[in-house]
């Protein structure tokens, strides 16, 4: 199932993509795609549905996929092509980091370039959402835990992260700086998600090509590994890293984003995000 969150921000509510492409209305069913609604038993509930039956939508705006996310938690420097153009090593275990949940936005949302910032970079990313509680749990059982995948574009403030004392989060968390969406496409529709082409173009250029197949740690290792060092909850989401072709990396010198920019990405199977940047 695809499923998706539309209206103004604030007052999204949920929805389901029908196989005609068309959004039906969800909040009959569930008041929104947040906490037990992603549990299996729910996603199950709703597979049932009669889709035909739901009122149909016309959808201006898709918000993000998941509401309530108690932690927005990032894997970094998760592709060994992405770490040599960054200039670091691969790490020997995953480099986890926060991003903001104020940072959330929807997929097609306007981003703005933080106050002060010369060096506002794109990511696109595959978005793992979480269905049902992991903790210390094994790597055999991890992607049980998952209720579906999505795009995500972690955008960064380079000088933020890099330059600046202390972690990445501070370079990771400006508003607009999480988009996730457009869809929350369920785990049974994403058989391997380390088999899945993703790409990122900036003003019709193609900057990113990859494919979650390199990824130096797959995303059941990931949930594993996120498990022993705290419990993840249902609407946690991990955005799992990014293939090379990031602003940062670029030669002779790095190319960031400015204002009118306009960005297009996407994930196999799970849809694309197109976004204009403003100045914040």
């Amino acid at each position: 199932m695809k499923l998706l969150r539309y209206g103004q921000k604030g007052h999204e509510k949920p929805g389901i993509l029908d196989a005609d492409g068309k959004v039906r209305d969800l909040s009959a069913h569930v008041p929104d795609l947040a906490g037990d609604a992603l549990s299996d038993q729910s996603l199950a509930r709703i597979a049932t549905l009669d889709l035909a039956s739901l009122p149909e939508v016309n959808v201006e705006r898709y918000g993000p996929c998941v509401a309530g996310v108690g932690k927005f938690i990032c894997v970094g420097l998760n592709y060994s092509d992405h770490a040599a153009e960054s200039g670091m090593a691969v790490p020997s275990e995953p480099v986890i980091f926060a991003k903001a949940t104020s940072a959330i936005c929807g997929p097609n949302d306007n981003i703005e370039i933080p106050r002060g910032s010369t060096a506002t970079d794109w990511e696109v990313e595959l978005g793992v959402v979480i269905g049902k509680e992991a903790k210390y749990i094994d790597e055999a059982d991890a992607l049980d835990h998952v209720a579906g995948y999505c795009v995500i574009n972690d955008l960064s403030e380079r000088d933020f992260q890099l330059k600046r004392e202390g972690q990445w989060v501070k370079g990771k968390s400006a508003d607009t700086f999480g988009p996730i969406g457009p869809w929350l496409v369920t785990r049974d529709e994403v058989p391997d998600p380390q088999a899945l082409g993703m790409y990122l173009d900036v003003n019709g250029k193609r900057m990113q090509d990859g494919s979650t197949n390199t990824m130096v740690y797959g995303v059941a290792h990931v949930v594993a590994y996120l498990s022993q060092f705290m419990s993840l909850q249902p609407g946690d989401i991990i955005s799992t890293g990014t293939p090379p072709g990031v602003g940062m990396g670029m030669k002779p010198e790095p190319v960031y984003l400015k204002a009118g920019d306009t960005m297009a990405l996407g994930i196999e199977g799970l849809g694309k995000q197109t976004q204009k940047v403003v100045q914040g």
